[in-house]
């Protein structure tokens, strides 16, 4: 982790040529800065129009400066923000000064890992901000915001009370164990038990919903040459995404493409079609495609309806992913021919079929439209959930089986722990590190 006593700058805009690109400063030697560069201290969170000059006095912009003094800023510390022109030797030149006035150059996420440092955020929330940021669709930008806002906190903040307050039930039982009253067989312990087993469930459940909102839905299209693979990813998406012939074959390489479906982001994967003795070329599509099946959440295997020997499901895919058969073409079919086992008929020609499919990738992603409930998470937080929850069940085990109540306290306390970690409760360096290395410097 780096040293709080540095002052940092860096560019708040994505590089390239804009109209206006927002250079920020943060730490001690903030003020200092502001009145070398400005030739004055601005007042605190007004907008004022200054000239940006170097150490030597030589003008390199001039625009907006807005500064905030510590506390009162995202970072806690106090904050210099200077709005400029977009131009990247620009912004190059103000941050050139700025170093040279005893800041340095700030490394990816470091503004906000600050924020966390100095109580602004919490580690949830300040990972919120990068989700916010990369949101694919209004829900999860939507879901990102009321993270951001403290909901998903606050919803880990209950669970971890509610561990607390069975933790002090548990520990009082065993502190004055000659008590006529037993506190590990009543109803109130029982009642707190359950509360919290069903809180860990609607957490994970949530928590689940927050992260397929966040890393979206990868459904890879498989199936024989000339099913209409190509056909389906063109009408799921909208658009002439990938060429269609009658030639079979003709798709040789992989495809992807962004949908939404009612706030999922779905990414849609076109490989090309598996048979035996493909050409060369065809041959190296089949390859790839057989790697992106083993990155799918799940499988739509493509059979044409008419084919009367359409095929077995290939062994490649990779167990526990789901597979959904998709009868496509079923606008050539008779009615005697729509009718089968298991999977959805669908016309890729005429979009029969389309309205029944995309319900059944929103149910393989396990997803609901929350809408205004929904909160953004991540896999970590998942894992720490499923942590944090089989230290309980652990815990409650050895108190029902062997009325072992120090083992159930050890276990609530680790339990505990696993969910300080979603928050940043409990953290280490290196898992800041590796959260914070991800965001964009300046941010």
């Amino acid at each position: 982790m780096t040293a709080l006593t540095d002052t940092i700058v860096a560019a708040a805009t994505p590089p390239g040529t804009g109209g206006v690109g927002i250079v920020r400063v943060s730490g001690e030697k903030t003020e200092h800065i502001a009145r070398t560069l400005l030739g004055s201290l601005p007042e605190p969170r007004f907008a004022a129009y200054r000239a940006f000059r170097n150490a030597d006095g030589q003008k390199q912009d001039a625009g907006l400066a807005l500064y905030f003094p510590a506390p009162a800023s995202f970072t806690g510390e106090s904050v210099l923000e200077l709005h400029g022109h977009g131009g990247p030797l620009v912004i190059s030149l103000i941050i050139e000064a700025v170093v040279a006035m005893g800041a340095r150059r700030a490394e990816p996420g470091e503004f906000s890992q600050r924020a966390f440092l100095n109580d602004k955020l919490d580690l949830t929330q300040a990972e919120a901000i990068a989700d916010l940021i990369n949101a694919g669709t209004t829900q999860a930008a939507r879901a990102a915001l009321r993270s951001l806002s403290g909901a998903f906190s606050r919803a880990v903040d209950a669970l971890a009370e509610q561990l607390v307050r069975l933790r002090m039930h548990v520990e009082a039982a065993i502190d004055f164990p000659e008590e006529e009253v037993d506190f590990l067989s009543d109803d109130l312990l029982l009642r707190r038990l359950n509360e919290c087993a069903d809180a860990f469930a609607l957490l994970r459940e949530q928590a689940e919903q927050g992260r397929v909102l966040r890393d979206g839905f990868q459904v890879v299209i498989v199936g024989k040459p000339n099913a209409g693979k190509s056909s389906l990813l063109n009408l799921l998406s909208g658009q002439e995404a990938a060429i269609v012939t009658e030639v079979a074959g003709t798709t040789r390489d992989i495809l992807r493409e962004q949908i939404d479906i009612d706030g999922l982001a779905v990414e849609l994967v076109d490989t090309a079609g598996l048979r035996e003795d493909p050409d060369r070329v065809e041959e190296e599509g089949i390859r790839r495609a057989r790697i992106a099946l083993q990155s799918a959440d799940a499988v739509l295997w493509i059979q044409d309806a008419t084919d009367p020997e359409p095929g077995v499901i290939d062994e490649s895919i990779p167990d526990g992913v789901p597979v959904t058969v998709v009868h496509n073409k079923i606008d050539l079919c008779d009615s005697a021919q729509q009718e089968r086992d298991g999977g959805i008929g669908l016309s890729a020609k005429t979009g029969e079929g389309l309205p029944a499919l995309r319900q059944h990738i929103r149910k393989l992603a396990g997803y609901e439209n929350l809408g205004e409930g929904a909160y953004t998470a991540r896999k970590r937080h998942l894992h720490a959930l499923e942590r944090a929850a089989m230290h309980f069940a652990t815990g409650r085990t050895a108190l029902e089986e062997t009325r072992a109540g120090e083992l159930m306290a050890e276990e609530l306390r680790l339990s505990h722990q696993a969910l300080g970690e979603i928050t940043g409760a409990v953290s280490s360096d290196d898992l800041l590190g590796r959260i914070f290395s991800r965001f964009c410097i300046g941010k």
